[in-house]
């Protein structure tokens, strides 16, 4: 029988203090979401969309298919020339979310007698679509240089190495120069996926790689806009190549429903949006520096903080009880954070996952520093 099966499952993650459940959180000070420049909540943000997706009187409510059937139109290829603009790059290809467009290049892309180099704490999602490849695959040790440059070495066939811009987990930064660096050495394909740094970093939010200027060096780069944007879906930044290859032969592409209009407008809207308002980040990189200069020094003597200059501050706190406790602390005092439990990251590598936003008010920040103090 299977639900005896499932049910003991279930029963193993209680018994681990590791049973998830949906939630609803209501009157709380938001230090967990993935808002970090309030555009999901922008009203302002919300009429300019409203205004543009009623000049596309005509289009359905949804887009009736796949791009590559019903589901395109001059407006959608607008959207990603003016995308590929931003990105510095010489097309981009719309993707219904990040998680969609990481299995789409990772499935489509490597292919058997290829190596897969990926660093180990990577997204679940390319985690997904390395296992749908039959490239060898193996993990380097996170941000060790010295650790990717001996796998490296032993990779055959065509290399690909995978990486995050900012870790959702740790929310710490590769070390992108000296991997574009190595990836020339070895010949190496760089795969970046920028979720957590698209509208927080770059020029009008388009991501680390711009910011460094090293955008033409990497072979390809996934923008997530459900989080720093506040909206849905991502693309896919490339060469005309990587494009064209990808609208052929990623399957996840091919053979998903396309985004309704709306969510093409919401895109365009919320980066035209960034752009006039460049005091957003600016806002958000002095709430990153006021964090860190008022963190607990027994935090960081402890070596429980991750060293972030990302919206995502991380402290450790070891065991699934343990943190969970501490969360339950710092909700007493309707700071809305939430604990990383294993098996999401390492056993003894539970974490509270604390993120910034440009809404946090200055009496939300010092509540969130004094109960920390009398927290931890």
């Amino acid at each position: 029988m299977l639900f005896p099966k499932l049910q003991q499952k279930l029963l193993e993650r209680a018994e681990n203090n590791s049973l998830r459940k949906l939630t609803v959180s209501k009157g709380m000070v938001d230090f967990f979401s993935n808002d970090y420049l309030g555009l999901a909540r922008s009203k302002e943000l919300s009429e300019k969309i409203g205004v543009e997706y009623e000049k596309q009187k005509g289009n359905f409510n949804g887009s009736t298919g796949s791009r590559l059937l019903s589901g395109n139109s001059e407006y959608v290829l607008k959207v990603e020339e003016e995308l590929a603009g931003l990105f510095r790059a010489e097309k981009t290809l719309l993707m219904n979310s990040g998680y969609n467009a990481n299995i789409s290049i990772l499935s489509a892309i490597p292919q058997k007698g290829d190596t897969i180099i990926y660093d180990e704490l990577i997204h679940a999602s390319l985690k997904e679509g390395y296992r749908l490849s039959f490239a060898n695959r193996f993990p380097f040790k996170h941000n060790d240089l010295e650790d990717l440059e001996l796998k490296l070495k032993k990779g055959k066939g065509d290399l690909f190495v995978v990486a995050e811009s900012i870790y959702s987990m740790d929310g710490d930064t590769a070390p992108l120069k000296e991997m574009v660096i190595l990836c020339e050495k070895y010949g190496a394909h760089l795969i970046l996926d920028e979720a957590h740094s698209t509208g927080t970093f770059g020029e009008n939010g388009n991501g680390l790689a711009c910011a460094l200027g090293i955008e033409q060096k990497i072979f390809a780069r996934i923008y997530t806009f459900g989080k720093g944007m506040g909206i849905h879906g991502a693309c896919v930044a490339g060469s005309k190549i990587l494009i064209d290859y990808l609208v052929n032969f990623a399957r996840p592409f091919i053979y998903t429903t396309a985004l309704p209009v709306h969510s093409i407008v919401s895109v365009k809207c919320a980066f035209d949006y960034l752009k006039e308002k460049p005091e957003l980040a600016k806002n958000l990189s002095e709430k990153i520096v006021d964090f860190r200069n008022n963190l607990p020094e027994k935090i960081i003597n402890e070596g429980r903080y991750v060293e972030s200059n990302s919206p995502i501050q991380v402290i450790k706190v070891s065991g699934n009880t343990e943190v969970k406790k501490l969360a339950a602390n710092l909700q007493s005092k309707k700071l809305d954070i939430r604990p990383i439990l294993s098996p999401t990251v390492k056993e003894g590598e539970e974490r509270l996952r604390i993120c910034l936003h440009v809404f946090n008010t200055k009496e939300e920040m010092e509540l969130l520093y004094q109960s920390l103090n009398e927290f931890l």
